[in-house]
C-alpha cells in the first residue's frame, strides 16, 4: 500500500474529531503537489471501520427535536448539526479517494482538495460551537450522510451521482436561508462562516459534476437522464423543492437536469 493511501486510512479511521481534522490538514499539505499513483489502490484497501467519535448519539432523524433559533440552546443546536455535517463531510470526501481505484490522478488531488477544505470548515464551525458553550457531541444527531456512502460504495459513478450531486447540492439550497436565520439574530460570525462554506461547496459539488461527467462518457452513458435515472432508483422522496439554480448551474448541472429534478420532485409517485 503506498503511503499516500495508508495516510488517507490514517485519517479516515481517526476517532477523535479535532486530531482527524488535523490529520487531514496535514495530509494535503504534504500531498497536494505529489505524485499520487492510483494505480497502487487495492480491493483490501477498500476494508475498514470509518472513525467517529462516541458522542453525538446517532438517532433517526424523526427523533431530533426541533429548537427555535431565538433561544440559546436553538442556537447551539442549529450550529451543531452544521458541525455534524462538516465532521461527516471529511469522511466522505476521504473515502472518495480511498475506496475507488484506478481513476486519473487528477480525482485524487480534487478530493484531497475537497477533505482539506471540509477539515477547514468543521474547524471553524467547532470553534464557534465552543464559543457558545458547548462542545461536538452534546446534542443528538442522525447518520444520513454517510448511509449514503454506504449504500454507493460498489461505484464511483452511483458515488458521484449522489452524494455530491444530491446530498452536498442540498447545501447549495438551504444555506441561504439558514444565513439569513442567523443574520436576523445578529450572529455575524456564523454568517461569515457559512458564507465560507457555501462558497467552497459550490466548488466540491461541481467537482462531483466533473467526475460524475467523465464515469458517464467512459461508459457511454448520457448524463442527464442517467443522474435522474440514479436519484429515482436510490433516493426517492429525496429531491426537497425549491432548487437553488443560480448555485447548482454554478455547480455544473444543466438547465435540463434541474427541470427533470423538479419534474421528479413533483411527480405523483415521489414520496
Amino acid at each position: 500500500m503506498s503511503e499516500f493511501f495508508a495516510s488517507v486510512k490514517q485519517c479516515l479511521c481517526e476517532c477523535d474529531p479535532q486530531y482527524k481534522q488535523e490529520l487531514t490538514i496535514e495530509l494535503v499539505e504534504k500531498w497536494q503537489d505529489s505524485l499520487i499513483d492510483p494505480n497502487v489502490i487495492e480491493l483490501t484497501q477498500q476494508l475498514y471501520v470509518v472513525g467517529r467519535p462516541s458522542k453525538p448519539r446517532l438517532v433517526a432523524p424523526r427523533e431530533l427535536p426541533r429548537r427555535s433559533i431565538h433561544s440559546s440552546g436553538g442556537v447551539a443546536a442549529l450550529v451543531h448539526a452544521i458541525a455534524h455535517i462538516e465532521f461527516n463531510a471529511i469522511n466522505l470526501a476521504l473515502d472518495a479517494i480511498y475506496r475507488f481505484g484506478h481513476l486519473p490522478e487528477a480525482y485524487y488531488h480534487d478530493w484531497l482538495k475537497v477533505a482539506g477544505e471540509e477539515a477547514y470548515h468543521f474547524s471553524l464551525v467547532n470553534e464557534h460551537l465552543q464559543s457558545l458553550g458547548y462542545q461536538y457531541g452534546d446534542f443528538n444527531a442522525h447518520d444520513g450522510l454517510w448511509e449514503i456512502a454506504e449504500q454507493t460504495k460498489h461505484d464511483a459513478l452511483v458515488r458521484m451521482a449522489l452524494v455530491p450531486r444530491v446530498f452536498e447540492a442540498r447545501g447549495l439550497d438551504v444555506t441561504p436561508s439558514i444565513i439569513e436565520k442567523f443574520r436576523s439574530i445578529g450572529d455575524n460570525k456564523a454568517v461569515e462562516i457559512l458564507e465560507t462554506i457555501l462558497r467552497d461547496e459550490i466548488g466540491h459539488v461541481e467537482i462531483g459534476t466533473r467526475w460524475f461527467n467523465y464515469l458517464c462518457k467512459q461508459r457511454n452513458l448520457p448524463y442527464d437522464e442517467t443522474f435522474i435515472d440514479l436519484v429515482s432508483k436510490f433516493l426517492k422522496g429525496s429531491i426537497i423543492l425549491p432548487l437553488h439554480r443560480e448555485f447548482r448551474i454554478k455547480a455544473g448541472f444543466s438547465n435540463n437536469e434541474l427541470n427533470l429534478l423538479e419534474g421528479l420532485a413533483s411527480s405523483p409517485n415521489h414520496s
